[in-house]
């Protein structure tokens, strides 16, 4: 314990932020004072450190190198200014930071871009806070080498997070490895020199202007100017008391569509995410007060984004479900979304390539095989589904969607929006709904049908524990029916980078992927199965679920 105590007062020594040094001092005398869960709870914070990996940093906010605080950023902010140095012998690397309304969000962006200055780059801060996608593309727009989000999207309330992308060569994408230990090292090497107070600093930095944003605008608006059928149309958006709604509202008076019914109780920026248990569309309970307001606005369409707008979620009028409203899973918004891009393409005789995670629904396979496209899939995230060679479209099926690759490239829950309305008021003016369009998909594709079991763990040493059960005694079967192969992706697999997953293949066709989710402390296992109605593709879901949480509750006794 006495080399924890004597880190922590180093922490403390360096440590800028009034609240986390208050926070640590009090751990240290309870600590001293012979306090049991203190030592443990110090042991948690300065036993390790954040991570830097290929999704930045993200964390609890709090005192120590295991959690989110200006310390942590401040060594991120340098070791990642050197890293930009080494990469630019000679000349002056430009970096733009943004910043969302989470906690802290706006003191690590300033920092950063004092740090950036201070080390000789071009800084450059986005004018207020404003859509992870907004950064994203201002990455490209400015021609920038690199930039940062500061956020955790849809993350507990106490979690901040540090996002990067770089430009050049990478055309604004986040980054991938090497990139991510090369910058990692850089950030190592700051914390053992031992006092970021040391860390040069100006504000000589940039204040991005407001045309980036109005570029953005513009841009996002393009992707599907409303038509004839948008007139009238009555739905409801929340923001998840994220920073979406003011250039979501911009979006679509530039687009031309009748601005919506909002959820006056999550459309502002709150860091506190006071009405959702989690801030995420895909928690249970999170789009209660959207569903509620589109009953009362008897709307025909609800749109929701997650806090940062990058993820969007989508819930449609259904009388069989409970309460009436129904949202759409991330596949099957995905699979419309890509069937819009592959008839563009088509259309238009450019080509292209349709890609998802391997984790998402194989019916977009069938869509690309369809209109004659390239079709790929990714380990998850769209730091490889950006990287697609010729990509047009792609998703992932917890809500991104990247339908504008020219603009952005990472998934973007406001563009996404634009064409999913642009969708959804095309079959409006021929009298149809967006129930109609599934139906036509399921009719001209097959009925493709999804689920998913996400486990919290309160220890992340269980999941460890989980997939090594799994591979040491792989499953002959999943329920009733047999394992025909397993693919270990540690192993590398279809050229595919190595990485923590298994997918098995069943003698059905069905496919079960068990993976360790990379930003929160869950174990996810995702369900795909193909039939020639939805009925029967439902029935043989539900009972790939059964077989799925028993393997599941066998591994974990």
């Amino acid at each position: 314990m006495s080399e924890y105590l004597t880190a922590a007062r180093a922490w403390l020594a360096q440590d800028p932020d009034p609240v986390t040094r208050e926070e640590l001092a009090d751990l240290i005398s309870r600590v001293e004072e012979g306090d049991a869960a203190a030592a443990d709870d110090l042991a948690d914070r300065f036993s390790t450190r954040l991570a830097f990996g290929t999704a930045g940093l993200r964390g609890t906010l709090g005192a120590g190198p295991n959690r989110m605080n200006r310390v942590l950023v401040a060594q991120a902010a340098a070791g990642f200014a050197a890293y930009l140095r080494e990469r630019s012998p000679g000349g002056t690397p430009t970096v733009v930071v943004g910043y969302d309304g989470r906690r802290n969000s706006d003191v690590f962006a300033r920092d950063s871009v004092e740090i950036f200055a201070g080390a000789g780059l071009h800084a450059i801060l986005l004018p207020r806070l404003l859509p992870t996608p907004v950064l994203a593309f201002a990455v490209r727009h400015l021609g920038a080498d690199a930039g940062v989000m500061v956020t955790a999207s849809h993350n507990p309330p106490d979690d901040n997070g540090y996002k990067v992308y770089l430009g050049g060569a990478d055309d604004g994408a986040q980054i991938v490895s090497p990139a991510d230990a090369e910058i990692a090292a850089h950030i190592q090497r700051i914390a053992d020199e031992g006092d970021i107070t040391v860390v040069p600093r100006s504000v000589g930095y940039a204040n991005a202007p407001e045309a980036v944003v109005e570029a953005y605008v513009a841009a996002t608006a393009a992707v599907a100017p409303a038509a004839a059928g948008a007139e009238g149309l009555r739905w409801v958006y929340t923001a998840m008391h994220g920073v979406g709604w003011e250039t979501v509202s911009r979006v679509l008076e530039s687009a031309g569509y009748p601005q919506p019914v909002v959820v006056e109780a999550q459309i502002q920026p709150d860091g506190r995410f006071p009405t959702v248990a989690f801030p995420n569309p895909e928690e249970p309970g999170a789009m209660d007060l959207a569903f509620e307001t589109a009953r009362a606005a008897d709307a025909e369409l609800v749109i929701a984004n997650d806090p940062d707008a990058d993820r969007l979620a989508v819930a449609i009028p259904d009388a069989e479900t409970e309460g009436g409203w129904r949202r759409l899973s991330g596949n099957e918004i995905g699979l419309l979304l890509g069937w819009r891009a592959a008839r563009a393409a088509a259309s238009a005789g450019t080509g292209g390539t349709l890609a998802c995670s391997l984790v998402s629904s194989p019916g977009l396979q069938a869509v690309a095989e369809n209109y004659g496209l390239d079709f790929r899939a990714t380990l998850t995230g769209f730091k490889w589904i950006s990287r697609a060679p010729g990509i047009v479209f792609g998703f992932e099926e917890a809500l991104g969607y990247l339908v504008n690759p020219e603009v952005v490239r990472d998934k973007d829950g406001i563009s996404a929006a634009v064409a999913l309305l642009g969708m959804a008021t095309d079959a409006r003016a021929q009298g149809r709904t967006v129930a109609d369009l599934l139906g036509e998909f399921r009719e001209t594709f097959g009925a493709f049908a999804s689920d998913q079991i996400s486990v919290r763990v309160t220890d992340v040493s269980e999941i460890a524990g989980i997939m090594a059960s799994l591979r040491a005694q792989p499953p002959a079967a999943v329920g009733e029916v047999a394992v025909s192969r397993i693919d270990d992706l540690l192993l590398g697999v279809d050229g595919l980078p190595p990485g923590d997953v298994l997918r098995l293949w069943l003698e059905d066709g069905s496919r079960l992927i068990v993976r360790p989710s990379g930003t929160e402390p869950k174990l996810k296992l995702y369900l795909d199965v193909q039939a020639g109605s939805a009925k029967k593709a439902n029935r043989r879901l539900a009972a790939l679920r059964a077989g799925a949480e028993e393997l599941l509750g066998s591994v974990r006794r």
